[in-house]
Formats: structure tokens, C-alpha cells, sequence
């Protein structure tokens, strides 16, 4: 393909793109697929000679489109939002198009040091403390990482190193292979389960501790289970807190678990892949009380941020913590050394390569502004709201917990089955999407503000499909009983009588 070719070829792509969006509302937010599908429509093997650029994109929209979940569509609310805007596309078409590898200064040094400059950008906008910018004068940064999941894999694996060093520094007659079976996290009963999984990949025992009633992780809870382990023998690691649990955005309270952390030399990890973006909201951030003690944060700017996956920012209060934990030395990834504070990045992560990925969140804070992504966010906020009054408006719902940041949990008062019923039905009919959730052991359905498209319009139009479904289920289930014989009828009435 040649640079004409290419050009023709892009701008087609485009056009189709630029529809796909226009036109979302037409399409169920659900496929209508069967699994195997693609295997049956495509060839079993790669084709041999080049093929027109036109066939490829009539195959994508007769064979791809079908088979996509419309994250994007105004009535997807389910799980949490996924970024995306034309100005992310458009920084991802100019990074694919440089197509360069950052792992370190030399490597591509507008790579870098971009990243440095919108990390710094975006941590001054959340209003973290100094420490965890590279602009500071001590050895906190930030960094680009492909998601929160792997930013809690790497908190732990640094954790774990610094621990050990440690334990081996005051008493150099300690075994490190008999240290590292000892070492133990904990994290609340509500975390996603990427964190549970990262004790796993980390080979480390995860402590799953009780939330209270509100869905938070409580100080004296995790004083207590440092206290047990420690009894035991065993050795307290790393903690990770959540602001903005999955289930139910919950947040956890920075100030009680951060002084017992820091007390106890436990490396502290904070996970606010959704709901940190709202700290750009100066109004939301009494939620982060306490971030001063903790020694990573974790927000997914791919979630609320309009800039496409992945884009997880990173930051952390020490990296020469990460530069010791990671550092593998060769001599042809040596660097060029100044006198400058320039991270090189690939000990901050577990890939050597790295993508330039600052580019689309350059490109998306320069189209939008602070002011842009404030407005975005607060508009999500009061959606959710709006929903969470329509709600309360019918007397077959409760909203339980109070709504937190674009998230509204409800159930129907006819319990756990019907609730589960209701939300069945809804997915099998493919124009509301959401997913379940547990509060106080109670099954819910989780209604989240998703798509950047969302008006208040959608918001009703959802809010008419759970109705109209409502009204089946809580009909079908009034049916159901009135076809139930009374005991009398089915059982010798003397039996009905000794069981009166």
C-alpha cells in the first residue's frame, strides 16, 4: 500500500468511524450472535495475496460490527465507562503513525518526556501532593501503565522487593527464600478482582478483609489483621485501598488505613482506576482524605477521561523504590545520561517496550481543557442522579446504597429472584445493558452513565425499558402465585390441618 492508497484507505475509515458514532443510537447496545460465529464466517486460513482495502472494510461492517458489545451507546451501563473522543483517535492515529518504542530516553525523547509533562499536567489537576510529581525536587514521578490491574501487580512485586531488602538489611542472616512466603496483602472484601488476582501473579497470600456496612475498609479492621498475621508469624507487605469499589463506588478511608500502613513499613496502594478522574473536581476531593501517606495511586484515565484504552496513570512517592526492583542492565540499553531529572521508564514497568501513549492524552487535554473534562464528569454525576430520582419516583424500587459518583444501585422490594429476573430479561433483550452487584448481601443492578453520548433523553428512554420490563416481571410473578393451588387442594385435608 502506498501513501496514496494509505490516504484513501484512512479517510474511508474514518467516515465509517464517524457514523458508527453518529448513528449508535440505531443499534442494540447487544449483538444477536451466537458464539462461533466469526469462526464460521471467516476463512480457516490467511490469505495469500494482498487483498483491496474496500473488502476489508465491507467485511467489517458485515461481519465485525455485528459481533460488538456498543460500549459507547447511550444505553450500555454496565461495569464502568471505557474512554473515548475524536481527539484520543486522533492522538492514537498520530502515535500508531510514529510508531515508536519509549523504553527509554534515547529510544524517542519526546516519548519521555511527554509523558512526563502530562502526568505532571494531570496530577496537578487531581491536586495530589507535590511528592508524587516529577516536578518535585524528591523521587516521586508518574508513569503511563497499560492498565490498574497491572499497576497493582507492580505495586506488589515493588513492595515485596522493599520489604525484603529491608528484613535482610537489619538482619543480613535472614534467608530471602524463606522471607518471601511470609509476606502478606490485604485488600477489602470489595476490590476488583484484578487485585486478588495480582497475589496470585505475585505469589503472595491476598487477605480479603470485611467492609463495614458501607462498602469500606475500615482501619481498625486492617490494625487487627496486621496484628493476627504477625502473631502468626507472618509479615504484613502491602495494603491496597480502594476509592471507587467496583461493586458499589465505595471509598475507602485513606485516613485511618494510611498512619497504620506507614507505622507498620507496609507499602500502600491506592486503587482509583474509576473514580479518581472526579478528583479533577475540586468539590470531590475531601474523598481522598489521607493520599499523603500512601505510596502509589493508580487512576484509569481511559475510564473517565475520554482518552481510549489503555491509559492508566501511576504514580508513586519514591521511584528509586520501582528503579531498584526492576533494574536489568544491558549494555545496549544504556542511555544518555544528564544532569536533567529524566525517568527512564522501562524500570517502572514490567514490559521493556512501551508505546506513545501520551500522545492521545496530550491530545485529548488540549481539545478539552481542565474545564472540558470537569464539565464531562459532573454532567455523568447528574445524570446518574436524575435516574437514581426516577427511580425513587416508583414504589416497587429501593436505591440502596446512596448513589456515589455515576453509579446507582437498585433493586426491586420483591427481592433477590425478581430483581435477578428483571435484569435477565432486559439483557436478553438487547437495549439496556447493566450487570449485577451485592450490597449488604442483597443482589442489585448497578446503573452506570457510561457513553459520553448519554443526554438526559437516554436516561428516560433506559429508564422506559426497566419500567416496561418491571411491569412484566411483577406481573408475571402475581400470575405465578395466583396458579399455586392452596395446600388444601393438593393434600388430604387432614394433613393440611396437623400442619396448621
Amino acid at each position: 500500500m502506498n501513501a496514496d492508497e494509505f490516504r484513501e484507505f484512512g479517510r474511508a475509515a474514518i467516515d465509517l468511524i464517524a457514523d458508527y458514532v453518529e448513528n449508535i443510537r440505531d443499534r442494540d447496545v447487544l449483538p444477536s450472535v451466537e458464539p462461533g460465529y466469526l469462526l464460521k464466517t471467516l476463512p480457516d486460513n490467511a490469505p495469500e495475496e494482498p487483498e483491496e482495502w474496500k473488502d476489508i472494510l465491507k467485511d467489517f461492517d458485515q461481519s465485525i460490527l455485528p459481533g460488538i458489545t456498543h460500549w459507547h451507546s447511550p444505553q450500555f451501563h454496565a461495569f464502568y465507562p471505557t474512554g473515548v473522543s475524536y481527539a484520543s483517535i486522533v492522538g492514537s492515529i498520530l502515535s500508531d503513525g510514529l510508531a515508536v518504542i519509549g523504553f527509554s530516553w534515547i529510544a524517542s525523547p519526546a516519548c519521555t518526556e511527554l509523558e512526563v509533562v502530562t502526568m505532571n499536567w494531570l496530577g496537578k489537576l487531581m491536586g495530589l501532593p507535590e511528592e508524587f510529581l516529577n516536578c518535585s525536587s524528591g523521587p516521586g514521578g508518574g508513569v503511563i501503565q497499560g492498565s490498574a490491574s497491572e499497576a497493582t501487580l507492580v505495586g506488589l512485586l515493588v513492595a515485596k522487593d522493599k520489604t525484603v531488602r529491608r528484613l535482610l538489611k537489619e538482619n543480613p542472616d535472614l534467608d530471602e527464600d524463606e522471607l518471601k512466603p511470609k509476606l502478606v496483602a490485604y485488600t477489602s472484601d470489595q476490590c476488583n478482582s484484578s487485585v486478588e488476582k495480582a497475589g496470585r501473579l505475585g505469589s503472595m497470600k491476598m487477605r480479603l478483609l470485611k467492609a463495614d456496612a458501607d462498602g469500606k475498609l475500615r482501619g481498625d479492621t486492617l490494625k487487627n489483621a496486621f496484628e493476627e498475621d504477625k502473631a502468626q508469624g507472618l509479615i504484613p507487605c502491602y495494603v491496597i485501598a480502594n476509592l471507587g469499589t467496583t461493586g458499589t463506588c465505595a471509598f475507602d478511608p485513606l485516613y485511618e488505613l494510611g498512619p497504620i500502613c506507614n507505622e507498620q513499613n507496609v507499602w500502600l496502594h491506592v486503587d482509583a482506576a474509576y473514580a479518581g478522574a472526579v478528583f479533577i473536581c475540586p468539590e470531590y476531593r475531601h474523598l481522598m482524605r489521607g493520599v499523603e501517606f500512601c505510596d502509589s495511586f493508580v487512576v484509569n484515565a481511559h475510564k473517565w477521561m475520554l482518552v481510549n484504552f489503555d491509559l492508566s496513570a501511576m504514580w508513586v512517592k519514591n521511584a528509586y523504590d520501582m528503579v531498584r526492583a526492576f533494574d536489568v542492565q544491558r549494555i545496549y540499553l544504556d542511555d544518555v545520561k544528564t544532569e536533567t531529572k529524566i525517568p527512564d521508564y522501562r524500570h517502572w514497568q514490567m514490559p521493556l517496550g512501551r508505546r506513545f501513549r501520551a500522545l492521545k492524552f496530550w491530545t485529548v487535554m488540549r481539545i478539552y481543557g481542565a474545564e472540558g473534562l470537569r464539565k464531562h464528569i459532573r454532567t455523568q454525576i447528574e445524570l446518574a442522579l436524575y435516574f437514581a430520582k426516577l427511580v425513587r419516583s416508583d414504589d416497587r424500587f429501593i436505591v440502596e446504597p446512596e448513589p456515589s459518583m455515576a453509579l446507582v444501585c437498585f433493586r426491586l422490594k420483591g427481592g433477590d429472584n425478581i430483581t435477578k429476573k428483571l435484569l435477565s430479561n432486559l439483557t436478553e433483550k438487547k437495549k439496556v445493558f447493566m450487570v449485577a452487584g451485592t450490597h449488604r448481601d442483597r443482589y442489585v443492578a448497578r446503573f452506570v452513565v457510561c457513553s459520553r453520548l448519554t443526554t438526559k433523553e437516554d436516561v428516560d428512554y433506559s429508564w422506559s425499558r426497566i419500567k416496561e420490563e418491571t411491569d412484566l416481571v411483577c406481573n408475571d410473578k402475581i400470575h405465578a402465585k395466583a396458579q399455586i393451588p392452596a395446600l388444601e387442594q393438593i393434600v388430604p385435608r387432614e394433613l393440611c390441618e396437623k400442619s396448621k
